[in-house]
């Protein structure tokens, strides 16, 4: 909320930055090293960071996971984690729904990657900070 220049942020937002601000990962951690985008395979994207760690995602994940604004609002509603699918709606006969797979990958910058889906979204800005926040390797994903 704003007025005049002036903006208010929320307890919880507060808490937020706090929390981040704590958890400043090193440059080493979010710098990539190489980056690999396995389009022909549909596999995903790899990553082997500057400080020897490697990451992978899925491109099922990686769309599940959009962190533009309106992917990011429709999963804090939903309660849902980045890369956590949305709940099937219940149909008598489910409709194929081809998998998550971009159409090209764009660098921007030398801090993230964008991608054209193929379901035409292309909003999402994928920054190395947040792939490596949201690494999918055993040693980093969250326990379930």
């Amino acid at each position: 909320m704003s007025h005049d220049g002036i903006r208010f942020v929320s307890k919880e937002e507060q808490e937020r930055a706090a929390v981040a601000a704590a958890h400043t990962l090193p440059r080493e951690a979010v710098t990539p090293q190489k980056v690999r985008v396995l389009l022909t395979e549909g596999k995903g994207l790899e990553i082997d960071w500057a400080d020897g760690h490697k990451s992978a995602w899925s491109f099922k994940w990686l769309r599940d996971a959009c962190p533009c604004a309106t992917c990011n609002e429709a999963r804090e509603l939903a309660g849902l984690k980045p890369g956590q699918p949305k709940p099937e709606p219940a149909q008598l006969l489910p409709m194929f729904v081809p998998p998550a797979k971009p159409r090209n990958v764009t660098p921007i910058g030398r801090y993230a990657i964008q991608f054209n889906w193929e379901d035409g979204h292309t909003a999402g800005i994928y920054s190395w900070d947040y792939l490596r926040r949201n690494c999918q390797c055993p040693e980093c994903a969250p326990k379930s």
